[in-house]
């Protein structure tokens, strides 16, 4: 029989070094991957932003986690999102809770039009919101962050400067939106954003509510001549990023960790983004000869009296679900107040 020689045995233990603790690190090693699902363009600030956030999630976990963000809605389109997250058709999500009508009652009233004056303040505002009512529609979810846009305005053909020129005008809206055309004098036309370029195009509508980032980052500016500012019912959309509840729970807790820390930062980020993409959809607009009309204080303060009842109704819809309402807009009241 071969002698074994010490030589031989500092080999062989080498050997089950190898065999029995190197492969299972390689196993380790190897990232936890996730998909994004984004429905802005992959052009669009907020789909880059997105992919900033995944990217830096990356770098901070030392490459155990890789997210790869589907643009466009090519994996989940903007009204399914949210679902697609809770089924795990996609691992993390982004899009707006207004295209789930109902699924989130407390939350509409971020969409109500409390007078809006930037996309930070409608931010920051959403994420306070979140960390104090702990809204259980979200129960089903993880959310990572929310963030809202800047003053929703009406973006129309022909100018629009008083209630009366807005009346039967269609007007194409998403969500509690469609509440404030019709308390306004217009006709609301549900649409998703992907579809209403090509609507205004081809005249089936004949305007849009929005922020005015929409005149460039969907390039409304090149198919409407004219926007209203009209602080006195300037609304903000609700947008979540979510995760699966189960892959949430799944990852380990340093990189728990990661995501939160990371999601913090991005709230300040993604607010003064909102203002800066506001900012150059207006120049873009206005580069192209489209006019701006900024309410004069008396016809904006009959924008304001007209969208009241749909607060009022915020609040009496709420108490009837057995919802903090009044509560809930109360807080975002004040705390717009104290922003000003």
């Amino acid at each position: 029989m071969a002698r074994m020689t010490s030589t031989g045995l500092r080999c062989g233990a080498a050997l089950a070094c190898v065999v029995s603790f190197c492969a299972p690190l390689a196993a380790q090693e190897k990232p936890i991957e996730l998909t994004y699902s984004v429905f802005f363009p992959a052009t669009h600030r907020n789909t880059v932003l997105a992919t900033e956030w995944a990217t830096e999630i990356g770098k901070r976990t030392a490459g155990k986690v890789k997210i790869t963000v589907f643009a466009g809605g090519t994996l989940t389109p903007a009204d399914k999102c949210y679902d697609g997250v809770e089924k795990g058709i996609s691992d993390i999500g982004m899009s707006v809770l207004g295209y789930t009508r109902g699924k989130f009652p407390l939350s509409e009233v971020i969409d109500l039009p409390l007078g809006y004056r930037s996309g930070a303040n409608a931010t920051d505002l959403i994420n306070a919101y979140y960390q104090k009512f702990s809204p259980k529609e979200f129960g089903n979810v993880k959310v990572m962050y929310l963030h809202a846009h800047g003053p929703g305005f009406l973006h129309t053909k022909a100018p629009v400067a008083t209630l009366d020129e807005l009346k039967g005008k269609k007007i194409r809206c998403t969500g509690l939106a469609a509440k404030i055309v019709t308390a306004l004098g217009g006709t609301p036309v549900a649409m998703p954003m992907g579809e209403t370029y090509d609507a205004l195009s081809r005249g089936v509508v004949d305007g849009s509510m929005g922020p005015q980032e929409s005149l460039e980052g969907w390039r409304w500016g090149e198919v409407v001549k004219s926007s209203t500012e009209c602080y006195g019912a300037a609304y903000s959309t609700a947008f979540f990023v979510a995760m699966n509840k189960a892959r949430w729970e799944a990852l380990p807790a340093d990189v728990q960790q990661v995501f939160a820390a990371v999601s913090e930062e991005w709230i300040p980020k993604t607010g003064q983004a909102w203002d800066e993409m506001d900012k150059a959809g207006k120049a873009f607009a206005v580069g192209r000869g489209n006019r701006v009309i900024a309410l004069a204080t008396e016809e904006n303060d009959k924008w304001a009296k007209a969208v009241q009842p749909i607060l009022d109704a915020y609040v009496e819809s709420m108490k009837a679900k057995g919802l903090p309402g009044a509560e809930a807009l109360a807080f975002c009241q004040s705390f717009l107040q104290a922003q000003k």
